[in-house]
């Protein structure tokens, strides 16, 4: 891929990007939301994050506590520093380096 192309390719997804963020003000114009969009927006960032724990756990072998304690540990961190600060960043960034520091200095 030249320089020409690289730049067609960057401006292409500039375009669309912007277009879909603009797309649901013009779809809403007159600040009427669909009781089904707010319902979703109210439920899905939670089903997201779920379905995100699952995801990640999923792999996990009960019968090796090397395996699974680091994950238990680092999920308490999330939830705990959640409870504490309310500051979603903080949980992330903590539980993540909480694992990494068990899997990689403990177990």
């Amino acid at each position: 891929m030249n320089d020409s192309q690289a730049v067609a390719a960057i401006a292409v997804m500039t375009v669309i990007t912007a277009a879909l963020r603009i797309f649901p003000f013009l779809i809403f114009r007159g600040g009427r939301t669909p009781a089904v969009v707010t319902y979703l927006g109210r439920v899905l960032p939670y089903s997201i994050m779920g379905m995100l724990v699952v995801y990640c756990l999923r792999d996990t072998n009960i019968h090796q506590p090397g395996s699974y304690v680091p994950y238990i540990i680092s999920c308490a961190v999330v939830v705990l520093s959640y409870i504490w600060k309310r500051n979603s960043l903080l949980s992330i960034v903590g539980g993540t380096a909480c694992y990494m520091i068990l899997v990689q200095a403990v177990f």
